[in-house]
């Protein structure tokens, strides 16, 4: 496509609300995104690139717009929005469609066949939805987001890190805080089982919990039905 026309097509997809980058006629992995959002919505094969009918789509009146990702009912911030938008999708089985998602924010630790990113997909929500946010060195690592934003309490959205393999080691788990049991905190996360899932993990492997210092949010801890097996190892 010209440069043109990719700007037109991402003043669409903007108006439609579901991009929110720069009209500059890149037809990048943000704008490949969007379109693959766009065209799950609509019903179509979601892949990163624009057919006749995906455009035909993009103009027609009846084209279903994308809610803003700001706060739904059950009181989910911006970035556990995004970051649910993308439940299920598996490294290997939805390859293309998840490495375009952890592009989409303008940068990615690579292939998530082969390289655990579950910093990547930490990164990415936040990044798509708190662009103001300061963003941790190097990302990728899990324990480096033990330097993000301020401490919190665990509760709905905050950033939850986790040793793996030793308390004492370098390797660690990043997620989102879903909710908890006696035992366990229910965790949003990539590369849980190769996949967008949520999972419990022990307690007694947090390290700590961290909020967005440009979100003033409130939100609280919420009990859950203790289901499901409790991972060991998330790599």
């Amino acid at each position: 496509m010209s440069k043109e026309i990719v700007m037109a097509v991402q003043t669409r997809l903007k108006d439609l609300n579901y991009y929110a980058g720069a009209i500059d006629g890149d037809a990048g992995a943000r704008t490949e995104a969007a379109l693959t959002d766009f065209k799950r919505a609509q019903g179509l094969t979601p892949r990163p690139y624009p057919c006749i009918q995906t455009l035909h789509l993009l103009y027609d009146e009846d084209a279903k717009p994308r809610a803003k990702p700001i706060i739904v009912a059950s009181g989910e911030p911006a970035w556990m929005v995004e970051a649910r938008s993308v439940k299920g999708l598996h490294e290997a089985n939805s390859y293309g469609e998840l490495s375009a998602w952890l592009r989409s924010d303008g940068s990615t630790l690579g292939d998530p066949r082969k390289l655990p990113w579950c910093g990547d997909f930490v990164q990415t929500a936040i990044a798509l939805t708190l662009p103001g946010e300061a963003i941790p060195a190097n990302p990728y690592l899990a324990r480096n987001w033990l330097k993000f934003g301020q401490e919190t309490e665990p509760r709905l959205g905050a950033v939850l890190v986790f040793w793996r393999g030793s308390r004492s080691g370098i390797s660690g788990h990043v997620g989102f805080y879903v909710g908890e049991d006696a035992e366990t905190y229910h965790v949003l996360g990539g590369n849980q089982s190769n996949a967008v899932t949520v999972t419990r993990l022990s307690k007694s492997r947090l390290l700590g919990a961290r909020w967005p210092v440009t979100d003033s949010s409130t939100t609280h801890s919420q009990q859950l039905a203790a289901t499901g097996e409790i991972s060991t190892n998330e790599a």
